[in-house]
């Protein structure tokens, strides 16, 4: 006897054997079969689709979810148009906090508001206290006094990092504003958080996850650096896991900075990594060990993305992270050492510089099948494509911030190099797998429909289109979303489809993706989601004979 059928259905299986199927058979977690392999078999639940579209589960290969958890619980500045905006919902906050209290708030856009805090505004509408405010980009942020004194930046004291920028005016007196590397001036008065509080905003993140119908997510950046929020992150996963708070199937990528040599046998090819040796793929199907994340630049909105060419506004080539050399150190040594390396890399600059050190890790050490990837691979120049495809390399771009910062980007670039903007469709043509993600929270909007949608239109808010040519399919966008991912985390035979044997992670959505206006994608109603066959979404909307699995 099955644990659930599903049928009355219009399955898109994302399956080259089998696109289509009406009846999907669940059992131990798995899916068995669809149609005539389920056919006459009993079900200890079976739920009636009413002609609903089952599809896989979504994954984001791209996300960042303690942080986005946390975010949940700060200050929303999305919604504020001027600074004035700004600095009153900033002083509503701080009426409602002791005067100890530090007033955080997160995604201001600097564009959107015509340039970033002042610092005096902030001392004034925070009434003294604390205030920090993140930038929607995550690679800046906005501080008050309170902090630049405390961080020993107001009387000299402070040691800015390599790859880091504190912004000074016309007189050389800090503006509050603290770029790339420098925010770990903040971070050291705050980390590590306590992982009862990380494993809370986890479960935040959470609930918010499968009510979109995301089934698996990859956590870009954990542990060290200014990505990362403790030490003892991954056991914040474990607690929420224990705990029956982690719904979705979670692969973390470490950090490069908790990376240390291991004292391994001269005849280990290994000799960096995490302590016992852990790498790349240890875990389960639930709760995994991915690539290590490392940082070579910035990003484009901060116009500190690596670039061959200055940035057409400000000028200026941007930054690399740490000298060249140790940025290919730290990527060959985790090669040798068995990790799969996901590279920060937005600037063509960066991507040169990541791409050359893959071709020596694989003339060092041979990796036919190491799936590198270079997270963002935002500026992409012609002749780098071949060199993607040769190496093996998997870009993970974010279409998403073409719709939200799109029209940013492009003033930043100029129109020559606007066709190198994220590309999508140059990637497929040349045989290359395109996870979707989202790189939430840096994007205001990280539904994985959404992000569907913008992959098929490539439209900025303002309504341009950038790069008609690099737009894609609904069919293609729906595989980035599923297939893709798990290919990516090595996981093809795991998930990512509906087809025997895989993962029983499904999607009951209220219409088709792949046939419905383009405009509609991202209003698609999500009725419930399964993970493993358990409903852990939209118990309540489906029609189900017997007991629900939850």
């Amino acid at each position: 006897m099955l644990d659930l059928l599903v049928r009355n259905v219009r399955a898109l299986t994302v399956s080259a054997e089998r696109p289509r199927a009406h009846t999907v058979g669940v059992l131990h977690g798995r899916i068995v079969g669809v149609d005539e392999e389920v056919e006459g078999l009993s079900a200890r639940t079976v739920i009636d689709g009413d002609g609903a579209v089952l599809t896989p589960g979504f994954a984001d290969a791209h996300n960042h979810m303690v942080w986005y958890g946390l975010s949940l619980a700060e200050v929303d500045l999305s919604a504020c148009r001027t600074l004035e905006e700004l600095y009153d919902v900033v002083a509503a906050r701080a009426a409602e906090l002791p005067s100890d209290a530090w007033v955080i708030g997160s995604k201001y856009d600097d564009f959107v508001l015509g340039g970033h805090p002042d610092r005096a505004a902030l001392d004034r509408a925070g009434g003294g206290r604390a205030v920090w405010l993140k930038h929607r980009s995550a690679h800046m942020c906005t501080v008050s006094s309170a902090i630049l004194a405390q961080a020993g930046v107001l009387d000299g004291s402070a040691r800015v990092p390599e790859g880091g920028v504190v912004a000074r005016d016309d007189d050389g007196a800090p503006t509050g504003l603290l770029a790339e590397q420098a925010q770990q001036l903040v971070d050291a008065l705050v980390k590590p958080y306590p992982v009862e509080e990380l494993a809370a905003a986890i479960e935040r993140a959470a609930k918010v996850y499968v009510a979109e119908g995301l089934t698996a997510v990859t956590e870009a950046g954990i542990g060290g650096g200014w990505i990362g929020h403790s030490p003892a992150e991954a056991s914040a996963y474990q607690l929420a896991r224990a705990r029956g708070g982690l719904p979705v199937r979670v692969e973390l990528m470490p950090a490069s900075e908790v990376l240390h040599p291991l004292g391994a046998n001269p005849a280990d090819s290994g000799s960096v990594g995490v302590d016992l040796g852990l790498r790349s793929g240890f875990g389960d199907e639930f709760l995994r060990i991915g690539p290590m994340k490392i940082f070579t630049d910035g990003a484009l909105s901060s116009r500190t993305a690596a670039l061959t060419e200055p940035f057409c506004s400000h000028g200026g080539l941007g930054v690399l992270q740490d000298d060249p050399k140790v940025l290919r150190d730290t990527i060959i040594a985790a090669h040798r050492s068995g990790w799969r390396v996901a590279a920060h890399a937005i600037g063509d600059r960066a991507i040169d510089l990541t791409l050359d050190a893959f071709e020596e890790a694989q003339r060092v050490l041979p990796r036919p099948d190491a799936r590198h990837r270079i997270e963002h691979a935002a500026m992409v120049r012609p002749d780098q494509l071949p060199r993607l495809v040769a190496l093996g390399v998997i870009p993970v771009p974010q279409a998403r911030f073409l719709y939200e910062i799109g029209d940013t980007m492009a003033e930043a670039l100029g129109e020559a190099r606007i066709p190198w903007l994220y590309r999508q469709k140059s990637f497929v043509d040349a045989g290359l797998r395109v996870p979707g993600s989202s790189d939430r929270p840096c994007v205001g909007v990280g539904a994985p429909l959404a992000g569907l949608r913008s992959m098929v239109e490539r439209t900025t808010s303002a309504g341009v289109v950038l790069s008609p040519d690099e737009r894609v399919d609904a069919e293609e966008a729906l595989r980035a979303y599923t297939v893709h991912p798990a290919w990516a985390s090595h996981q093809e035979t795991e998930r990512g489809r509906i087809a025997a044997g895989l993962l029983a992670d499904l999607v009951l959505l209220d219409d088709d993706p792949t046939t419905v206006p383009s405009a509609r994608i991202s209003d698609i109603g999500v009725v419930a989601t399964f993970v493993g066959g358990r409903c852990v979404h939209g118990a309540g909307a489906v029609r189900a004979e017997g007991p629900l699995p939850v």
